[in-house]
């Protein structure tokens, strides 16, 4: 990187991202009054410019243009360039990401928009080969000199477009739901399966865990084996593919091609943060102790590489380190060996090393595994257990190893809806592992949230770094912090997480609110006015906030008793409903509502002076479908009249309870029903 010039403005900016750019030639501007009062001061155009730290073509089209005189010349000149962190600032994105898919049918980052002085868009694209740039800065400033009138033409267009996308109205009939519902989503979703490597038939291939747990739950409650053996192989295979890091856990965000071997090696929170949830659930489901160590392994992960030091989770570790993608992570035949010694040839096939290397393109070794251990310990002639000690010895001596190389570049900054994701993954596999620990540092990150990311008037910020909080939250910090709540509360009863969850609610009630739609606004009311206000409906690599919020308000809504919060979780999926069977993947959240509204939600509430206990043996079991609640003198109304010295298990569905009994046994068999 070059510092010989003056830095620009952005190196007054939190975001890791930002600051990556601000000794670029470039005048880059963060997103603020004064960039977008200039560009109407002086009639500019605005160049918006949007990435994120862990995009490896962020980096490109830096090192190609931004760094580069001649481009920043004519930026500079005919432009007013604001930089934009993706996640810092995901309202922004979200309005110039459609923008850019209206005009060119696809979108992604770097994402490069050119708009009006009044923040319109006009023009723009992804990734853009330094000639062609310069060539296109031209183009439309030439456009806005000469015939102005031509561009907007052009916004009107497109701000039109960006306003009426995704409009969900009111949908006035309420369905009794059936499986039926559930089979017309599910047939059409099932073709598109990889019955021989996992995932869909597709590369590049993305963990998507969202849409596996809602497989995971269907297979379990519709009694549907293709859905459980696409479910399970794919949890298998991604496991135990290149895009796990056998050597410190954690996922990366996806595969570049369709078997899960070479991954794009950047590590996302959000990502991992629910497939610790995912495999926690896949446990349940099977007692894998494969899937036990995946989580295992990727906590220690979290807990090593993505903690900060008030207990908050970073959001994303880089690809690249040294400027090559995957150096960190891979492995000659060489090193291999010199690392493990003579354990060396029996763990070389294990891990899918050899002379060439198995990632041919840049001759080294993506450490991945083709087999289960028992039998490889059968074909090695080893005892099972001596294998496994083996692979755990090599792990270990492996990882000691590239803790001496260059790190791949850490974004530090915190984000509220992720840390939600990776609370909730905590929070859970606490509980169904037993594990304190894992509870300890969910419970600790999100008391931080709560005592130190409070806005004043009773809200949430989204980001935390450096010993700040800046930005108001988004609907997703709101969501996925007030599930995580939901799960901490399930954890260890203490009702200080269902209030809160409840205030925060209520909050996003009062501010998220659209009059004319069912759905919740991304952006708060009392937040920065960008050109459009927009839903987020559709489930991707994270869940919508709109179908995670109608989760948390049914769940609240059956915790409480409070029928205005589950209408409007009803409200919502009605809404919504028309449009899943015809994308399921896009609406697996959506679907997994659907699902507690076809075989309903158990509250499983017990009493008693020791509710954990029945609750470690409840949590041996596989129910997908419940909320537990325990504990004693409690304001709950499942449990405020049931108080007794005595355990005893309240089974209700429907608003109807059965009568307590004494032991799971007998519980289960009121759930199996």
């Amino acid at each position: 990187m070059n510092h010989n010039n003056e830095p620009n403005s952005l190196i007054k900016a939190s975001s890791p991202y930002l600051l990556q750019h601000a000794y670029n030639p470039v005048q880059w501007y963060e997103w603020g009054p004064e960039p977008l009062q200039k560009a109407r001061d002086e009639n500019k155009l605005i160049l918006v410019s949007i990435g994120y730290s862990a995009c490896h073509w962020c980096h490109v089209m830096e090192r190609e243009s931004f760094e580069d005189h001649e481009v920043a010349e004519v930026m500079n000149r005919d432009f007013v360039c604001i930089k934009v962190d993706r996640e810092e600032r995901p309202d922004i994105d979200q309005i110039y990401m459609l923008a850019i898919q209206l005009m060119t049918g696809s979108g992604g980052w770097p994402l490069n928009c050119i708009c009006l002085p009044d923040q319109r868009p006009v023009y723009g694209g992804t990734y853009f080969r330094k000639t062609d740039w310069i060539n296109i800065l031209q183009n439309v400033a030439n456009m806005w000199a000469t015939e102005p009138e031509k561009a907007l033409q052009y916004a009107d267009r497109l701000t039109d477009g960006i306003r009426s996308a995704e409009k969900i109205l009111p949908n006035v009939k309420q369905t009794d739901y059936t499986k039926d519902h559930l089979k017309e989503i599910i047939e059409p979703w099932k073709r598109h399966f990889d019955m021989s490597e996992g995932g869909y038939n597709r590369a590049p291939k993305f963990p998507l865990p969202n849409n596996w747990q809602f497989m995971l739950r269907y297979s379990h409650l519709m009694e549907d084996d293709g859905a459980h053996v696409s479910a399970l192989l794919t949890l298998e295979k991604m496991a135990m593919g290149g895009i796990y890091d056998h050597v410190g856990g954690g996922f990366a965000r996806y595969s570049v091609d369709g078997s899960w071997h070479v991954p794009h090696f950047e590590k996302m929170l959000y990502d991992n943060g629910q497939l610790i949830s995912l495999y926690t659930e896949a446990y349940q489901y099977n007692r894998s102790a494969f899937f036990k160590e995946v989580v295992d392994e990727s906590i220690a992960w979290l807990e090593r590489e993505m903690t900060s030091p008030e207990g908050l989770f970073y959001s994303a570790l880089d690809a690249d380190s040294e400027g090559v993608e995957g150096k960190f992570y891979v492995w000659s035949e060489e090193e291999f060996e010199a690392v493990l010694g003579e354990d060396a040839h029996v763990l070389r096939d294990y891990f899918h090393v050899t002379a060439e290397g198995n990632w041919e393109e840049e001759e080294t070794n993506i450490l991945l595994t083709r087999f289960n251990e028992e039998e490889y310990a059968e074909v090695k002639g080893l005892k099972v257990a001596v294998l496994q000690d083996k692979i755990r010895t090599a792990k270990t001596k492996l990882l000691a190893e590239r803790s001496k190389r260059v790190r791949p570049g850490l974004d530090d900054k915190c984000i509220t809806a992720w840390n939600g994701l990776a609370i909730k993954g905590l929070a859970q596999s606490g509980d169904a592992f037993a594990n304190p620990h894992y509870y300890e540092m969910a419970k600790k990150a999100a008391s931080f949230i709560l005592n130190h990311m409070g806005t004043e008037d009773g809200g949430l910020y989204r980001n935390f770094k450096s010993g700040k909080a800046s930005i108001p939250g988004f609907l997703d910090d709101y969501a996925f912090f007030i599930d995580a709540l939901i799960a901490l509360y399930q954890s260890d009863f203490d009702e200080r997480w269902l209030n809160e969850a409840r205030r925060l609610t209520d909050y996003v009630l009062k501010e998220f609110d659209d009059t004319e739609s069912p759905m919740l606004f991304y952006t708060s009311a009392k937040g920065e006015a960008l050109i459009a206000r927009k839903h987020e409906i559709m489930d991707n690599v994270i869940p919508s906030s709109n179908s995670a919020m109608a989760q948390n308000l049914q769940i609240l809504g059956l915790l409480f008793d409070k029928e205005s919060y589950t209408d409007k979780a009803a409200g919502m999926l009605a809404a919504v409903h028309p449009q899943i069977k015809t994308y399921g993947s896009a609406y697996s959240n959506w679907a997994i509502q659907l699902l507690g509204e076809v075989f309903s939600i158990h509250e499983i509430a017990i009493t008693g002076s020791d509710p954990d206990l029945v609750k470690k043996e409840l949590n041996r079991v596989y129910i997908p479908n419940k909320i537990i609640l325990g504990g004693t003198n409690s304001d709950l109304p499942l449990l405020k009249d049931k108080q007794s010295i005595e355990t005893k298990i309240y089974i209700c569905r429907n608003k109807t309870c059965q009568l307590p009994v004494g032991t799971v046994n007998e519980a289960l068999q009121f759930i199996n029903k």
